[in-house]
């Protein structure tokens, strides 16, 4: 693992990143009582603000930091094969500081580790000490002194009080002051836009939400001109502190039991040939004060869930409102509660935009596509030379539709070395002829495989979507069961597509789809259906009546659109324009049509089965309950599913989590107060088993067996 020879010359730069007490202090003269002198106890205003102070940062320790990285890189260079970073990348992030704007670095969080990793990385290319936002949970008091030396932020617990609360004033204002002084100085500062991994929950970190509410407040009140915010990712071929059971909270990391993992894990290295690899990457930086008056011009309204879809679900009504869905799982926490309506809108929306960059950015790396191959098309087993040319036939997929591969290599080398990496979830069984057998484990082994399959979900998204929509559509009908062609002969219409891929598209969470802020449901269903006729599967036919497609003759155009005025395109006279909804498509009768179509179906099997499942559950479920209480119901139900289906993909507790705030927003739940705090409660709507099972049939409808 090389880095460069010149990592050692920016450790002057530990020097003038240290917080400055006086600085902040200074900042926050004025804004809170005491702070300039007055009031009765200044004095002790100011030793709470140290305090606080002390809590979120500590000056850098050029010694601790040389010591630190130097063991970092030893480490590193011995858990992993390499850790790669595209140079042209890192000459944009390069081109980017010389525009004088401070860098917020917004990340995805796959491991504990990013926390100390992509620090190193970014200063090792010349970036300096890069402040990162930690999440106080993940850490023990004495982690977090050490890591603030480091430079670690905190948030102190005082900050999420509630509005009015004077302490979380206080607290509030000298982390919004810290902030200040930290863009105004031009330091770096990174912030996870997702929540830890192995904490159930949403995808967005309310933390993550916070941190970059404050940067956006210092830039829309003038304080700094601008900041500039890089997208990151990083991807693992194998995360390297995934955890076995998701199904408990993890504990605070210490000092002790962090070091006893290092140990334990270089032990688990020691002889091992197998080592994985890690890819960083660095999308399009851009300006935060540019994105903020672009995003605002494009706000529409927005609906809940329970208003867009519940009539439909139980047949009263069938048509679909092309309008955005409310749903907003993330909690909000005090400071992003102290920002105006419309800021915290934006700090939602920019959060999700660039989870969304980065995730389109990120590498999809070689276990993902194996474990995603013997998960959908081999849980029976397969050899190893039939599996060779499915992995070259996915990763020529994944090229074509503009994502990385983080691997190159002879590929019977580069299956062996995958297929080592996941060997703890596969049995490999070597035949008299020479070849491999690879069979998954059974269990555990496939909610693994389940989990690394995921990464390769937002290669093929649209197109799993489209898929599962032609199916509904499909099912009703035409057997599922029944054969390629003779599915092949129903005409879909543009507009009933459009309709079904509407109603997936608002049963899915927006955490799985990340949709684009500014993209309008009708702009993604036209993508979804331009997907789908790219990659072979639709066909377009001519509507019984049309106009033929290949008829070029003299089309009658009236004289006020002939003389329309350039520019002057208004929604009245769009009637001039013909409406596509006659547009019609049928399945392509291509020989890889039909095994294509189950894979990109089966993609969003495990959430849509695990909805399916939870619909099923509504009526064995024992209400009211807390919200934990009924996700380990649910939870236990789908583990008792799967080992009786073989469906193990399903048994995962953030699906079961997903389910129930995704029933909540439906309707299907009501959360109600009560002494022993909230409880879910049946709604009456669904209190009856026939509008239960009518949203189960409504959910399977997109399932492909």
């Amino acid at each position: 693992m090389h880095w460069g020879s010149d990592w050692r010359d920016h450790w002057h730069l530990a020097q003038h990143c240290s917080p400055n007490p006086n600085r902040v202090q200074s900042l926050l003269a004025g804004r809170v009582p005491g702070g300039s002198g007055e009031g009765q106890a200044p004095d002790l205003v100011m030793k709470e603000v140290q305090r606080i102070l002390g809590h979120i940062q500590a000056t850098l320790c050029p010694f601790l930091l040389r010591l630190f990285s130097w063991a970092l890189l030893w480490f590193l260079n011995r858990l992993f094969l390499n850790v790669q970073l595209h140079k042209g990348q890192m000459k944009m992030v390069h081109k980017a500081v010389q525009e004088g704007s401070p860098l917020v670095f917004l990340s995805t969080h796959k491991s504990l580790l990013d926390g100390f990793l992509l620090p190193f990385v970014l200063f090792s290319q010349g970036l300096g000490v890069v402040r990162v936002a930690l999440d106080p949970r993940t850490c023990s008091p004495a982690l977090r002194a050490l890591l603030r030396k480091l430079g670690g932020l905190f948030l102190p617990p005082e900050a999420n009080l509630s509005l009015d609360s004077s302490d979380g004033i206080l607290a509030r204002a000298v982390v919004r002051a810290t902030v200040e002084q930290l863009l105004a100085s031009g330091q770096p500062l990174l912030i996870f836009l997702e929540e830890p991994p192995g904490y159930p929950g949403p995808r967005l970190s309310a933390l993550g939400q916070a941190w970059l509410g404050l940067v956006v407040q210092v830039v829309q009140e003038g304080i700094i001109p601008d900041a500039t915010l890089v997208p990151v990712a990083i991807a693992y071929d194998l995360v390297p502190d995934a955890p076995c059971d998701m199904n408990h909270d993890l504990a605070p990391l210490g000092l002790w039991t962090g070091a006893l993992a290092v140990f334990r894990k270089l032990y688990n290295c020691w002889g091992c040939n197998s080592r994985a690899c890690v890819r960083v990457h660095l999308a399009q930086p851009f300006s935060l004060q540019e994105y903020a008056i672009n995003a605002r011009s494009c706000w529409g309204s927005r609906q809940t869930l329970e208003h867009l879809l519940q009539p439909i679900v139980l047949g009263e009504c069938s048509v679909v409102p092309d309008t955005e869905k409310e749903q907003e799982w993330t909690p909000s926490t005090g400071l992003l509660l102290t920002l105006k309506e419309e800021d915290q809108l934006l700090v939602r929306r920019l959060s999700r935009h660039v989870l969304s960059a980065s995730v389109a950015s990120s590498a999809v790396m070689s276990t993902a596509i194996m474990a995603t191959l013997l998960l959908l098309k081999h849980q029976k087993g397969v050899v190893l030379s039939q599996l060779l040319g499915e992995f070259s036939w996915l990763t020529e997929e994944t090229l074509l539709r503009g994502f990385d591969v983080g691997f190159s290599g002879q590929l019977r080398c580069l299956a062996q070395h995958t297929l080592s990496l996941l060997r703890a979830h596969l049995v490999l069984l070597r035949v008299h002829q020479g070849d491999l057998v690879v069979v998954p484990r059974p269990g555990p082994g496939l909610t693994h495989l389940a989990r690394l399959s995921m990464e390769l979900l937002p290669t093929f998204l649209s197109e799993a979507v489209g898929a599962c929509a032609v199916r509904g559509l499909l099912a009703r009908r035409v057997p599922p069961e029944g054969p390629w062609e003779l599915q092949g002969i129903e005409l879909l219409s543009q507009n009933e597509l459009y309709r079904q891929i509407l109603l997936l598209l608002h049963l899915l969470p927006q955490d799985l789809l990340l949709p684009q802020p500014c993209q309008s449901s009708y702009c993604y269903c036209q993508e979804v259906l331009d997907r789908l006729i790219q990659c072979g599967l639709l066909v377009a036919e001519e509507s019984p009546g049309s106009r033929p497609a290949c008829d070029t003759g003299r089309q009658h155009l009236s004289a006020k659109l002939l003389w329309k005025p350039s520019g002057d395109f208004t929604d009245s006279e769009s009637d001039d324009f013909e409406e596509p909804g006659g547009r019609c498509f049928r399945l392509s009768q291509q020989s890889r049509c039909p095994d294509f179509f189950l894979f990109l179906c089966r993609l969003l099997s495990p959430i849509l089965k695990a909805f399916a499942q939870a619909a099923a559950f509504l009526h064995l479920g024992q209400l009211p309950d807390s919200e934990v209480g009924y996700s380990e119901q649910l939870f236990e139900f789908l583990q008792a599913c799967a080992q009786e289906e073989g469906i193990f993909e399903c048994a995962d507790p953030n699906l079961a989590i997903s389910a129930i705030w995704t029933f909540k927003d439906l309707g299907v739940l009501q959360q109600m107060p009560s002494p022993a705090g909230p409880q879910l409660h049946l709604s009456p709507t669904f209190a009856s088993r026939d509008n239960q099972d009518k949203l189960e049939q409504f959910i399977r409808q997109f399932i492909c067996s």
